[in-house]
């Protein structure tokens, strides 16, 4: 497929927590255009087997291909640990495929050597123990110490976000002794920044609380510019794509982008 800087940057997630990284990359590079697919019909990714979020993984990739998108952002840790490396060989080195949780091990690893370092997410990323794989693997001295906390994703799409019961739920998890005495916090999952403000404020903002999504759309400037794919004008609106059509994901886009926006249904299977 040939590539031009003109061409969609394509990003995918089981639903409102990619947003998160696609408002970041929209903010950091307003030029570019995006085209987003939530996968609102099998979410949560963080329940699923690896052999689903795969399937899934590779039909979404198939409508990013079909509209020409000049490379794939994987804007979900589930379907990062689970489906990336399939996913690079499946697209055959047609486009680059960026995942989320390695730009935080840099952040982590170039920030925090020799500390000690929480990691919360979905059971799927945290029982695939990709996260303290490839920090051990960098030998930087980092305990992570890692905890899943899976009623945070569904609380998050049902918009119980900034309130009494999430900060309750926030809390029942973040209590766990076994977060004691870390220096930063990653947040594991692409849904956690909107509830980033509660979980600083547990912690009374005594420490670091690292999320994906700036560092994502960095990590991701850097590959357009050194590709010369890098996007001068914009020259096409941004287009989401549902696998299923939510009412709640409709709002929540416009509440990201501050701009009416237009959800095109997509079924990944007839």
């Amino acid at each position: 497929m040939q590539i031009n800087k003109e061409q969609p940057i394509g990003i995918f997630d089981s639903g409102i927590g990619g947003l998160t990284v696609a408002h970041a990359i929209r903010t950091l590079m307003p030029e570019e255009s995006l085209l987003y697919f939530g996968d609102t019909a099998h979410l949560p990714y963080g329940d699923k087997s690896e052999a689903a979020i795969q399937a899934y993984s590779v039909k979404i990739a198939d409508v990013l291909l079909r509209r020409q998108c000049k490379v794939i952002v994987i804007a979900c840790n589930s379907a990062s640990s689970a489906a990336y490396n399939l996913l690079k060989e499946y697209v055959h080195r047609s486009v680059e495929v960026i995942n989320v949780i390695d730009p935080m091990v840099d952040l982590v690893v170039g920030k925090f050597a020799n500390q000690s370092v929480g990691l919360i997410g979905t059971r799927r990323t945290i029982q695939s123990g990709i996260y303290a794989e490839k920090i051990n693997a960098r030998q930087a001295g980092i305990t992570l110490k890692s905890l899943a906390t899976p009623l945070l994703v569904p609380m998050i799409e049902e918009g119980f976000f900034n309130n009494q019961i999430s900060d309750k739920i926030i809390h029942e998890y973040l209590d766990d002794p076994h977060l004691k005495g870390i220096e930063a916090l990653v947040l594991g999952c692409t849904h956690y920044p909107l509830v980033k403000e509660e979980i600083a404020s547990f912690f009374s903002k005594r420490i670091a609380v690292l999320d994906s999504s700036e560092v994502v759309a960095q990590s991701l400037r850097d590959y357009l510019r050194q590709a010369g794919l890098l996007n001068v004008k914009r020259s096409a609106p941004d287009h989401f794509l549902v696998s299923d059509y939510t009412e709640s994901f409709e709002a929540s886009t416009k509440q990201f982008f501050r701009e009416s926006v237009h959800l095109e249904k997509y079924a990944l299977w007839g």
